[in-house]
């Protein structure tokens, strides 16, 4: 089949198998496979265990061959021959709903198309795309495509939480050789910041308690005070111009929410309180560590100096948790590292310092960074593809704090399934995928494929 004739031949094979994409998606979508790990026998839930299973059943209708994995982490469908193998990673794991009153086009397990939209959870984020790239490989088999390489689909069931699913496959399974995951945006994402995540921990020595934040990754928008001193700290922040609620019992200082990649883009609550303690007379070893070297910088420059490249930007620093009590003191932070930055430096930079202030460095998590150079084949063939099907000549690849399967394996990228200028439903109420967007996605991914496998 010439190159130059894949458009004619894709676009009308697409168009017979949409509605069986549409159908497929709608029953998995069905399956709330929300991780739920106290159900016996299933690392984590009936429900995961069934949309893995429903997946590789309409796999098998497609023609791929199949493999689940025997504890229930992973699945994989493959097609072609050859020694050497195309990767495709998607995951098949939920957020939760979320508040059922905010969903006002369809409930988030009861999909609906409206408008040239399909609604429900995990349309976009990631039943949607992953469905969407299965689909245009099926449509190059009902052309007869000879893959000269094989194309393994990677299913993965922990993506939302820990990724223990792709730790599992890659300490056991042939690692393709490169390829994407269509889990994020168009054009393609060549470089992805180091993720790391940590505590800083001390024994509690003072009467302060206080509690901030919800998650490492999330700027936190409020932090409580249920101390002594109320209206001295009311008029500290007053003069800070630092935002806040009170009643009897309580001070809540305020923020500005935002995910930890984009942190400059929040305010973080608990900085904000620890700085205005301070002003008042109160000390600690937290308050004294974020007054003396982070106070309301994103990048904590007092600590890392100016850590950045050309391919992904700054280093990001975020005080996403804290809880002092009793019995300790503990900041949760989450740190986004540049590509070319060196994780051990940045764990000796930190690590020093705190133990300054009598704090000790836990690692809690971390993600190893991607960066694949833009001359890479892979980057000019998806790049390629991409260009030939929108037209769009002046997007250009991009680097994320974000993380995406593809930290999990070597050359592999983050390639689509959102356009620029689209928008991104993912985790919220009335997460849908535009059905006309979602077909010019699978016609970039039929064509990349194909020129992947030649």
């Amino acid at each position: 089949m010439p190159t130059n004739n894949i458009s004619e031949s894709f676009i009308p094979e697409l168009r017979k198998i949409e509605s069986d994409f549409h159908q497929a998606l709608m029953e998995l979508v069905e399956i709330p496979s929300v991780i739920n790990e106290g159900e016996d026998g299933f690392p984590f839930g009936r429900d995961i265990d069934r949309a893995l299973r429903k997946t590789l059943e309409i796999c098998e209708e497609l023609g791929f061959r199949t493999y689940c994995d025997p504890k229930g982490y992973y699945g994989y469908a493959e097609i072609g021959a050859g020694e050497e193998m195309i990767g495709v990673l998607g995951h098949l794991d939920v957020v939760p709903a979320g508040k059922l009153d905010e969903w006002v086009e369809s409930s988030p397990f009861q999909p609906a198309i409206k408008d040239g939209k399909m609604y429900g959870r995990g349309t976009q984020d990631d039943k949607g795309p992953t469905l969407a790239a299965l689909f245009a490989v099926k449509a190059l088999m009902n052309l007869g495509v000879i893959f000269k390489k094989r194309v393994r689909f990677i299913f993965g069931t922990d993506e939302e939480t820990l990724w223990r699913c792709m730790n599992s496959y890659c300490e056991i399974e042939e690692i393709p050789s490169m390829g994407f995951t269509p889990d994020s945006v168009f054009p393609l994402v060549y470089a992805e910041k180091g993720l790391l995540q940590i505590t800083l921990e001390g024994r509690s020595e003072t009467d302060l308690r206080i509690t901030g934040g919800h998650a490492f990754n999330a700027v936190p928008d409020t932090a409580r005070y249920g101390g002594p001193r109320f209206a001295e700290l009311q008029n500290a922040l007053d003069e800070l111009g630092f935002g806040y609620e009170t009643n009897d019992l309580q001070i809540a200082v305020l923020g500005k929410s935002v995910h930890a990649q984009v942190t400059e883009k929040g305010i973080n609550a608990i900085n904000r309180l620890l700085i205005a303690l301070k002003q008042i007379g109160y000390t600690s070893k937290t308050i004294e560590f974020i007054n003396d070297l982070v106070k309301e910088d994103p990048f904590a420059t007092a600590i890392f100096g100016e850590c950045e490249d050309e391919a992904s930007g700054k280093l990001k620093f975020n005080v996403g948790k804290m809880e002092l009590n009793e019995e300790v003191e503990r900041l949760s932070i989450d740190i986004r590292i540049p590509v070319t930055a060196d994780k051990e430096d940045i764990v000796t930079k930190l690590s020093a310092v705190a133990a300054g202030y009598g704090l000790e460095y836990k690692e809690f998590d971390y993600l190893k960074s991607i960066y694949i150079p833009k001359d890479h084949f892979l980057i000019k063939t998806l790049m390629g593809v991409y260009q030939e099907v929108t037209g769009d000549m002046e997007s250009q690849p991009i680097s994320s704090g974000g993380a995406t399967y593809a930290r999990a394996m070597d050359n592999f990228v983050a390639f689509g399934a959102v356009f620029p200028n689209q928008t991104k439903t993912e985790h919220q109420p009335d997460e849908h995928i535009e059905l006309e967007e979602m077909f010019k996605a699978m016609l970039i991914y039929a064509k990349a494929i194909y020129q992947l496998t030649r």
